[in-house]
């Protein structure tokens, strides 16, 4: 029912530390101004947005508690 593996020798593993490549990669392409621009404008755009977001949502999500007696409506007042 249950067959046991034989075993793996492992051999092979310490015989690929010693063959290693000899071919380079071919060096990376460097990146244009316009690349470059455009990178910089993007992340700055992005930067901005969230910015933005804060400036406006912060503003929008605190909780205006109005005074005691400063503001009251005309009901209150009896009229």
């Amino acid at each position: 029912m249950f067959r046991r593996r034989e075993p793996v020798p492992f051999a092979f593993l310490a015989e690929a530390d010693r063959f290693r490549s000899n071919v380079a990669p071919p060096p990376r392409e460097r990146a244009s101004v316009s690349q470059i621009a455009g990178r910089w404008l993007m992340g700055l755009t992005i930067v901005a947005g969230l910015a933005g977001s804060l400036v406006l949502g912060i503003p929008a999500l605190s909780q205006d508690l109005p005074s005691a007696g400063a503001e009251q409506s005309q009901a209150s007042q009896g009229r």
